[in-house]
């Protein structure tokens, strides 16, 4: 069933040796295989995309937790992911690694796992961020029944690093216990949207022109396997295009609220 599944995941787009970062809502899965018998866990899939990729592939997953905005302690050792049961089977494999911003951190598992293990990003979206080395690594993104607005993180990384006007860098403090079992007071950036100017997150219409550019490869949300594949740094330049001829409005985030919109 493990192998099953994989040919699936390649079928849409994921090849051996791939570093690849998966968002996921693993739910329909769970049902299109209970149909015909089949009961599978959340620890079955992530097995699945493992083996989709490879020995030589590598597989991240957000471990995204927001408690720390709130002032709560953050403890790379033991705080959950708030991203669903299949990132906290993740967290949880043997010899995965946990990369250190404590609101956007990822677990890393496969091939290239070490590359990310000393990253503790200042900013969860900078240059130094698991997002910039997925792009420098040629890496792809895969999002499994999931629309652009409620999974791909990746369009604020593009946000970042070319400084749009409509987010603000962010700061964040509370207690931070790092693998060693240190405690101390640690500082954490965040590229924040502007609630003052009414600023919303709008990715889906992007999303959209990126499957008119062929950019996609793979299922639309609800359709056939549900996994669709990026390669981040088409996606990159593909956003920092709509950024740069002033597209972003409308296409990236839009504007409520504010002198009667």
């Amino acid at each position: 069933m493990i192998k099953t599944l994989a040919q699936e995941w390649k079928q849409a787009g994921v090849q051996d040796g791939d570093i690849l970062l998966l968002h996921s809502n693993i739910k329909r899965t769970f049902k299109r295989y209970l149909k015909i018998g089949i009961k599978l866990s959340a620890n079955d899939i992530l097995m699945s995309f493992i083996d989709a990729v490879g020995t030589k592939g590598t597989l991240i997953l957000p471990l995204f937790n927001f408690d720390f905005t709130k002032g709560v302690p953050f403890d790379i050792r033991n705080t959950p992911s708030q991203m669903g049961a299949i990132t906290e089977a993740a967290r949880m494999y043997p010899c995965a690694i946990r990369t250190g911003h404590p609101i956007y951190s990822f677990a890393v598992i496969g091939h290239h796992a070490s590359k990310f293990e000393n990253i503790d990003n200042y900013s969860g979206y900078g240059a130094d961020s698991p997002f910039a080395l997925l792009k420098d690594l040629d890496g792809k993104i895969a999002v499994l029944d999931l629309p652009d607005q409620n999974s791909m993180t990746f369009y604020h990384h593009v946000e970042e690093m070319l400084e749009v006007d409509y987010r603000y860098h962010k700061t964040f403090c509370a207690d931070y216990m790092n693998a060693s079992a240190e405690q101390s007071k640690k500082e954490y950036g965040l590229f924040v949207r502007d609630l003052d100017k009414g600023v919303v997150t709008h990715v889906n219409p992007a999303g959209e022109l990126m499957w008119e550019a062929g950019l996609y490869s793979g299922d639309r949300p609800k359709e056939g396997t549900g996994l669709r594949v990026i390669s981040a740094q088409k996606m990159y330049d593909f956003v920092s295009d709509l950024i740069n001829t002033g597209k972003a409005i409308n296409t990236l985030y839009r504007v409520e609220g504010v002198d009667g919109v």
